[in-house]
């Protein structure tokens, strides 16, 4: 999607002119299309004289020999394949390519008939227009990357929210209907590019009022104010001291684990009592929350354990002699991933003074370092499946809903699988990586294109008032395409590959 997409308008009701423009009905936008050209879309264009859709329908196979592994196989523009299956292993076609229901009284644009173990089954397959979409994003990482509730904003417009963090991640929500069409064009125009791009594991780079930037990409690293975030934590202060301290007992007469959340004292922990832990006098400037554990060391920041610490010593106050404070007592204190790490010794007034590290206590930093995970982005687009979905699948579109809630339907997105949730509608969510690439497209209404399937059994089809008669093979639909026509060949491709494009140029026909 680019700049152009703004200078995209629905075109005018009436007939195009034959020889040189076709109209496409494929989405609300309804473009007159120039021969050689796509819509605003880039979906769909004028190619020989109808309407193909541009990019290739994708097929799943599952090889039973490799352990019922599923391998990617693309339906692109070829005139040398002759029309005979390469190979006789169980397909499946997924929604990618496969054109939309717009409009909404239209049978979905494949719906196929295929048996698998002895069981006639009916996938219904279409790219839906999703009005009502967003993605919700979790940021493996322990920096703060602004306040709960600050507004997300790609080049400059507002794209979602920071909203309530996980263990160990922060999580935006981006995307929904207000931003996509409530606010100005170009609200909605870079809305629609910012989720374009987050559902096609493509990185994009957000700003958080009053916190951070973050470029974000799914299944890779955050980058956050121009640092690669490396590791999500083992666990909160107060986890870690949990899982460790059999590790430091009789290296170390003290260790604190800083952590923005829920810092940890071994000493007064609970796992350091039952270990016969000896009392040191440490006082934290913290709220005590139970023995050990201490909430609003600091603000939320980008230093120790997600605080805004560079030197941690600022959380403790003045030693207590009477509580076992002695000069020449040891203390660890250590980040929540491990990354920052050092030890002092109290001096004769009970001041901590920083000491070279001792070798003896780098196996347990190493430890830590060691069950943190990478830290990553995940991507989930989420989506309401609404008029256009179910009607394509069913004249009685509430019986779909009751027969996915039900279990007798199936729900798919791209051939991944999908969290329905429960409720009224058909709300999903799925974990992009697990789609092939360039499997989301747009609409300049602006709206994402995404595909979704639903299997079930042939006859609970037909009893939910399906399309029985548009009910077709697998073979045929490689050989007979659909009502867009399109060039079809297989060819084998690596997990996840991008689909070839039909090579265009965008346009609306002017």
């Amino acid at each position: 999607m680019s700049e152009l997409s703004e200078r995209f308008e629905a075109a005018e009701t009436g007939p195009a002119k034959p020889g040189e423009k076709l109209r496409c009905d494929a989405c609300p936008v309804m473009c007159y299309i120039a021969e050689g050209r796509t819509g605003a879309c880039d979906r769909y264009g004028n190619f020989g004289g109808r309407i193909v859709r541009s990019d290739p329908l994708v097929i799943l196979e599952h090889v039973e020999e490799s352990g019922g592994e599923v391998v990617p196989f693309l339906e692109g523009a070829d005139d040398s394949w002759d029309g005979n299956l390469v190979s006789t292993a169980p397909r499946t076609l997924t929604a990618i390519g496969a054109g939309t229901t717009y409009p909404d009284y239209k049978p979905a644009p494949f719906i196929v008939s295929q048996e698998v173990e002895g069981v006639d089954l009916v996938t219904v397959v279409t790219e839906g227009i999703f009005s009502y979409c967003g993605a919700k994003v979790k940021i493996d990482t322990d920096r703060h990357l602004g306040p709960e509730a600050a507004t997300v904003r790609a080049k400059g417009e507002p794209v979602g929210h920071v909203t309530t963090a996980e263990y160990g991640s922060q999580m935006l929500s981006l995307g929904g209907v207000r931003h996509l069409t409530g606010g100005s064009k170009a609200e909605g125009r870079i809305t629609c590019e910012t989720l374009l791009a987050l559902c096609n594991k493509e990185a994009v780079e957000l700003t958080i009022d009053g916190g951070s930037n973050v470029i974000v990409q799914a299944g890779a690293a955050p980058i956050i104010d121009g640092t690669v975030e490396s590791r999500m934590r083992v666990g909160c202060g107060s986890a870690t001291i949990g899982m460790f301290a059999t590790q430091w007992r009789g290296l170390v007469d003290e260790v604190v684990v800083v952590d923005d959340h829920i810092t940890g004292v071994v000493s007064e922990h609970q796992a350091g009592k039952v270990l016969g832990w000896e009392d040191t006098g440490i006082r934290v400037n913290g709220r005590r929350s139970t023995p050990g554990r201490y909430f609003s060391v600091s603000e939320p920041g980008l230093g120790w354990g997600g605080t805004t610490l560079t030197d941690p010593l600022e959380i403790l106050g003045e030693w207590n002699p009477k509580k076992g404070a002695r000069p020449g007592l040891s203390m660890l204190m250590v980040s929540t991933t491990g990354e920052q790490f050092a030890y002092y010794e109290l001096d004769d007034e009970l001041k901590p003074v920083a000491r070279p590290f001792p070798e003896k206590l780098r196996k347990s930093v190493d430890l830590i370092e060691d069950n943190c995970e990478p830290a990553l982005c995940t991507v989930l687009f989420m989506g309401g499946a609404g008029g256009s979905l179910r009607a394509g699948v069913t004249e009685n579109p509430v019986n779909l809903t009751r027969s996915v809630h039900g279990l007798q339907t199936y729900v798919t997105c791209g051939g991944a699988p999908v969290y329905v949730w429960p409720g009224g509608g058909i709300t999903l969510m799925v974990d992009v990586t697990r789609l092939p690439d360039k499997a989301f497209g747009y609409v300049p209404t602006p709206a994402l294109v995404a595909p979704i399937e639903f299997t079930l059994r042939r006859d609970d089809y037909v009893a939910l008032g399906g399309y029985e008669g548009t009910i077709r093979s697998v073979p045929d639909v490689l050989e007979k395409g659909g009502e867009y026509y399109n060039d079809r060949r297989l060819a084998a491709a690596g997990k996840g590959q991008a689909a070839p494009r039909v090579p265009s140029q965008r346009t609306n026909g002017k």
